[in-house]
This record gives structure tokens, C-alpha cells and sequence, in this order.
């Protein structure tokens, strides 16, 4: 009898790449309800419309959401298949820690006049983005990685992030609709 094993092959390496290449071509809106739910599919709008305003380009705020979507997506489908080690593990736990101080300072930036703080923003996503990669980094393919850093290099641009907390920012109404989705998703556990 031929041992299976001995060759690599296992069924669930091949369901699981499958899975992850067949998510990564279809991150569009009818795919991404099936995984995101109403509460983050409208945060993403939200942030689709900000990335939009921001940058003038439609195709660039699509791949910003995009890029979120297949990561997201990926996370869960390895999360959902046990296939992180308890050290990554342990990086998940400082990603949501650094993310979620993150989506808090947002908040509270947004609510309390004068209090932004770049360098902290800047310091908070530079450390959720260094976990996040430590997590998946022997998951996923150097191109879903460079998605992980273009995500995070486009919000943590001191130039955006500037203009968007700008006491007079033109973004400011987006951002309100941003936080209320935020407050929302911490408020169901989901962020």
C-alpha cells in the first residue's frame, strides 16, 4: 500500500488553497455578504466612499476595499479551518488588540474636538500591521501579503489621516458615518 502521506498530498492542503484562490477572485459584493455582515459591508461602503473622495479615483478606493475583503475572507476561511499555531495565535490577539486601539483612537478622535494624535495612530496601525503579517505570513502568498501592506499603507499615510481629522475637514461627514459603523460593529463584538 502506497503511504499517501509520504507523497504531501492531503486532501484538506488542496480544499483549503482552493478555497482561499477561489475567495481571492471573487471579493465583490455578493461574496462578501456570504462572509462580512450588514454592519461591516456598510462600514466598507463607507470607507469605499471616503477612499474615494480622498484619493479622486474610483479604481484606487475599489481595490482598497477589495484588498480588505480578500484578507478579511482569508483570515476566516484559515481561522474557520484550524490553521493557525498557537504562536499566531497569539499574534491574532495582539492584531485585534492593536486594531481595535486603533478603531477606538478613530472614535475618540472623531468625538473629542483637539484630541488627535497622529503619532499614536501611526504607531497603532505600524504595530497592528507588523501582527497581522506575523500571523499569516506562512498562509499566504507574497501578493495577498503586499495586499495586507498596501491596505495599511493607505490608512496609515499621515497626509490622509491629517486631512481626514482636520477640524474642517471636507471628509468629516464620512468619517461620522465611519465611526457610527464602527461604534456599531464594537457594540455586536465584531470589531
Amino acid at each position: 500500500m502506497v503511504d499517501v502521506m509520504s507523497e504531501g498530498f492531503r486532501a484538506r492542503d488542496i480544499g483549503l488553497r482552493a478555497q482561499k484562490k477561489i475567495l481571492s477572485r471573487m471579493a465583490n459584493k455578493s461574496v462578501a455578504k456570504v462572509f462580512i455582515d450588514d454592519t461591516t459591508a456598510s462600514l466598507l461602503d463607507n470607507v469605499y466612499k471616503l477612499a474615494k473622495a480622498y484619493t479622486g479615483n474610483k479604481k484606487e478606493a475599489e481595490k482598497l476595499v477589495k484588498n480588505i475583503i480578500k484578507v478579511v475572507i482569508k483570515l476566516g476561511v484559515l481561522y474557520r479551518n484550524g490553521q493557525f499555531s498557537a504562536e499566531e495565535l497569539s499574534h491574532a490577539e495582539r492584531f485585534k488588540g492593536r486594531f481595535h486601539a486603533a478603531a477606538m483612537a478613530v472614535v475618540s478622535f472623531y468625538e473629542v474636538d483637539f484630541s488627535y494624535d497622529r503619532h499614536y495612530l501611526l504607531t497603532a496601525l505600524g504595530e497592528a500591521r507588523a501582527a497581522l503579517r506575523l500571523l499569516v505570513q506562512r498562509h499566504l502568498t507574497d501578493k495577498s501579503l503586499a495586499r495586507v501592506d498596501a491596505v495599511f499603507a493607505f490608512f496609515a499615510n499621515a497626509a490622509f489621516l491629517d486631512a481626514v481629522f482636520r477640524k474642517d475637514s471636507e471628509h468629516r461627514e464620512l468619517l461620522g458615518r465611519i465611526v457610527a459603523d464602527m461604534n456599531r460593529a464594537m457594540d455586536e463584538g465584531g470589531m
